[in-house]
């Protein structure tokens, strides 16, 4: 063998030395289980060291973005230049959008690639960009600008930034990947706790009132809801029920339910018409809410003495009265749902709840609870199950409701917030 022979030799066994010590230099620097951050800013770092150049920067693609934006993670300047940081142009970008392959360029100025430029659009001379590729997938990019010595980048800075490029992408997808869970995980456990709030604000237990059986459940479609139900003694000799829909689902609705119940309760302190209690709440929530949140709501007071029941109905599903002998009477709005307008006026309706009557009142979540063929189990089912089952009780009527539903949708994913509550006057 040669001198010249043995000189190259040596020569790439160096810099293959050289670039196992970098690739190990980064790798031993970063871990998935950092911040993303974090991994990021030792990649671009190490890179602007070992490839003495005078800064580095890698920007990664947004999530979900259709317009394909890049974001810049980290930026890292070399502390002698002294430059204005070099931003890369939106077309440049574009480029490796279009190309997803290395860019490297030591005279951008006369590059012919890159006439579009203009000297106002860059304050760099030469880059060297690789793509940050996950099977197949461009997920970002990783450049070097200038060498801080004057010369250009070379082959071998080429070939190293390449290999660094292909390490880094999946360090840097699994570093967000565990990100992403760490966040799942902390949104879930907020889910958790705003869940068992919202339980605290619904009833633990139903009245128990001689001769008046209730029976009452709340199943969301999320891990929260908007659906509400309550029971309040509104004198020694009167009781309080109400039932509401918020529109929307998840956390927003949550939100306004619970707004809701405190603003309702507030009325029902200084009120004791119905139809002046929903005023009053519709007005508060009017001014003290989103214009596209609103709710719908039932609210009744019922003697168990004499069975008279007041009540109001902003909006909401008519509940349904049963009594023997009689098709179910309808306990239809008295007024507009509730945050729609400011100044809504609600009238007030009064029946008699004689021996056998059962009354049911329930969200459109039972209603329009849907099967894998898209038909809705609606009200006429509501109307003969219930019909069927009258001399079973509270709790069985509910309890058997519930399965019906759950049959007829079949595992289908619950689409919305399901309340439902039974009120059967036992007195013979």
């Amino acid at each position: 063998m040669s001198l010249d022979q043995l000189a190259k030799e040596n020569q790439q066994l160096r810099l293959a030395i050289n670039e196992l010590k970098i690739i190990n230099d980064i790798a031993t620097a970063i871990s998935s289980t950092q911040p993303l951050e974090k991994v990021i800013d030792q990649i671009v770092f190490k890179c602007i060291k070992h490839l003495e150049a005078e800064e580095g920067t890698i920007s990664l693609l947004e999530e979900g973005s259709e317009a394909q934006q890049f974001h810049t993670m980290i930026r890292h300047q070399d502390s002698t230049i002294g430059k204005v940081p070099i931003k890369l142009d939106d077309r440049l970008k574009g480029w490796m959008l279009n190309n997803k392959s290395i860019l490297l360029s030591n005279n951008i100025r006369d590059d012919p690639r890159f006439k579009f430029l203009d000297e106002e659009a860059y304050s760099f001379r030469s880059i060297l960009c690789v793509p940050l590729m996950i099977k197949g997938d461009l997920k970002g990019y990783l450049a070097t600008f200038n060498k801080k010595n004057g010369d250009p980048f070379s082959e071998e800075d080429r070939r190293l930034l390449s290999i660094i490029g292909s390490q880094s992408a999946q360090v840097i997808e699994n570093a967000r990947l565990y990100e992403e869970e760490k966040a799942l995980i902390s949104l879930q456990e907020e889910l958790r706790l705003a869940r068992d709030i919202q339980l605290n604000l619904l009833p633990k237990n139903t009245p128990e009132i001689p001769g008046i059986q209730i029976a009452a459940t709340n199943l969301p479609a999320k891990s929260i809801g908007g659906d509400y139900y309550d029971f309040l003694s509104i004198s020694y000799d009167r009781l309080g029920f109400c039932i509401g829909d918020i529109t929307g689902k998840g956390m927003p609705a949550a939100m306004l339910m619970a707004n809701l119940q405190a603003t309702f309760r507030s009325q029902v302190l200084n009120v004791e018409e119905p139809d002046e209690c929903l005023e009053g709440t519709n007005k508060l929530l009017y001014r003290n809410s989103e214009s596209t949140k609103f709710a719908t709501f039932f609210y009744g007071v019922l003697n168990p003495e004499t069975g008279i029941l007041e009540y109001a109905n902003g909006g909401h599903d008519a509940p349904l009265l049963f009594r023997d002998g009689s098709a179910p009477l309808f306990l239809k709005a008295t007024g507009l749902l509730l945050g729609a307008f400011e100044d809504a006026e609600y009238d007030m309706a009064t029946i008699s709840l004689q021996p056998k009557d059962l009354l049911l009142l329930y969200t459109d979540g039972i209603t329009e609870a849907k099967n894998k063929n898209d038909n809705e189990f609606g009200l006429d089912r509501l109307i003969q199950l219930t019909s069927e089952h009258r001399q079973s009780t509270a709790s069985e009527i509910l309890d058997t409701i519930l399965k019906e539903v759950q049959e007829f949708t079949n595992k289908t994913p619950q689409s919305d917030d399901i309340t439902l509550m039974v009120i059967k006057n036992d007195k013979e």
